[in-house]
């Protein structure tokens, strides 16, 4: 870390509530039965979840970025996640890892008196200086430094005739921290342990609960759900217990975890001084190939899915609860992941470092009702460091064209692809066209006037504050 926060300027721990902030994988807009198309009427009820979005201020318009490393990126360090390098997602062996120089959202809880604490999901590198207990964690359990792909990687590899020494170099692990905050290995991550991992992370976060709670300190505790993120892996107590099958016994399960915390919360008895923080890292995945039982994630009325840039890939569940503070309310007002870290830091009353630009924006006075707007009309997104698709009011533009894949299933996210136009780029409207079937750049070419606003403003700041170089797998040095 080499920027600081400053201007502390609590008073009392009433100024400093506890934060348990949780972030889902893969989670779509159409999943739970709050957002209007998930729930009971997929066959999935998520009591816990609705239940926890009556009483928060739930976020009908909130945007994240296109991945798990990317978002997770924009959450830690309330900027663009190209800004750091991490607009790709970690795939191990390649080198995107967060640097030492970044100021994270823990570091920011920390310097303000907390007692900071991780639990599941990280997938921010892998080095030293990029884990938790490096970033602003004092501790970090069932920690899954990676992604839960990897639990897959040992059957294709056997099939490819690699050796046992090479699949156990390349074995996930759940890891766990030490005193000094280096990291130790706890289990391998694996297919069996798929089943069991989620109730571990509920565990070690009401576990984490319960003891801070008791202390002087307030804390902030973040927790990285692995549902609903394939493969599937619902515990054997969920197995079967949705009608639309293995991802709704996964999901099933996320909304009881999720419903622990929140109870654990509550059995301390610091319901009114906690923050719960509830989002998804990005969009559904439609289909698991290596299943033909498993129906993924929906993002519900719009088009996309993880990897992609469409309004579905971007657009996610987002809670923000605090009772008598944060009036209960549903808003499609428009928010971003990146939004966090200036929020928070602009309630605890400090000020951010000058030396880098910050896109997230402070929506303190959204958030506790002082204004019934947010701080925020536009999101830029990317993909291999460029400039992929800008979301301004309701209009979404695209400099290329985002197209299905040929592919069996034929599909988006990931596998799709990215086209020229003919010099233009495409605009759609999201509020008359959820889905981006309609092209209307020949008729409303006036929006491109404020979004090369947008983008020109974007341009100028890396003209002072250059991004790192970006990491590619498809493009290479000539």
């Amino acid at each position: 870390m080499t920027g600081t926060v400053g201007n502390l300027s609590w008073k009392a721990d009433t100024d400093r509530p506890n934060i348990v902030l949780m972030l889902a994988d893969n989670i779509g807009f159409g999943d739970l039965g709050c957002y209007g198309s998930g729930g009971d009427l997929r066959g999935m009820p998520t009591p816990n979840l609705d239940d926890l979005a009556e009483k928060s201020l739930m976020l009908t318009q909130f945007f994240v970025e296109p991945g798990c490393t990317p978002s997770r990126a924009g959450l830690m360090t309330g900027r663009y996640s190209v800004r750091s390098g991490l607009n790709s997602i970690i795939v191990g062996g390649t080198p995107s890892t967060l640097q030492e120089g970044e100021l994270t959202l823990a570091e920011i809880c920390k310097e303000n008196g907390y007692s900071t604490g991780m639990v599941g999901k990280w997938h921010l590198g892998e080095e030293e200086q990029s884990i938790p207990t490096r970033q602003g964690f004092d501790s970090y359990r069932v920690g899954i430094l990676e992604t839960t792909d990897a639990t897959l990687y040992p059957q294709t590899m056997r099939r490819s005739g690699l050796s046992e020494e090479q699949i156990e170099a390349a074995q996930s692990h759940i890891w766990e921290s030490n005193d000094d905050g280096s990291l130790r290995r706890v289990r391998p991550y694996d297919l069996a342990y798929r089943r069991h991992v989620e109730g571990d992370i509920a565990d070690a976060a009401t576990s984490f609960i319960k003891e801070k709670s008791a202390g002087d300190d307030p804390f902030f505790l973040y927790v990285g759900w692995s549902h609903v993120h394939y493969p599937e892996g619902a515990h054997s107590d969920f197995e079967n217990r949705s009608s639309s099958g293995p991802y709704g016994d996964m999901l099933m399960e996320h909304d009881h975890r999720v419903g622990q915390v929140v109870a654990a919360v509550e059995a301390a008895g610091i319901r009114d001084n906690t923050i719960i923080i509830y989002l998804s890292d990005n969009g559904p995945v439609q289909n698991q190939v290596i299943s033909t039982d498993f129906k993924g994630s929906s993002p519900g009325p719009f088009r996309g899915e993880v990897g992609d840039v469409l309004e579905g890939s971007l657009r996610v569940p987002g809670m923000v609860s605090w009772p008598g503070n944060i009036p209960a309310r549903k808003s499609n007002e428009m928010v971003s992941i990146h939004d966090f870290v200036p929020t928070i830091a602009g309630m605890l009353g400090s000020s951010l470092p000058d030396d880098r630009p910050y896109d997230g924006v402070n929506q303190w006075k959204f958030f506790v009702g002082e204004s019934e707007r947010s701080s925020r009309d536009h999101l830029i997104t990317f993909i291999g460091g460029e400039i992929a698709a800008v979301r301004w009011k309701q209009w979404r533009i695209y400099p290329k064209q985002v197209i299905q894949s040929q592919t069996n299933p034929s599909s988006l996210g990931v596998c799709a692809y990215r086209a020229e136009g003919m010099g233009y780029p495409s605009v759609f409207h999201i509020e008359r066209d959820p889905r981006e079937e309609f092209n209307v750049v020949g008729t409303c070419a006036w929006v491109l006037g404020p979004y090369m606003k947008i983008v020109g403003n974007y341009l100028t700041s890396i003209k002072e504050h250059p991004n790192p170089p970006t990491f590619s797998m498809t493009s290479f040095p000539q």
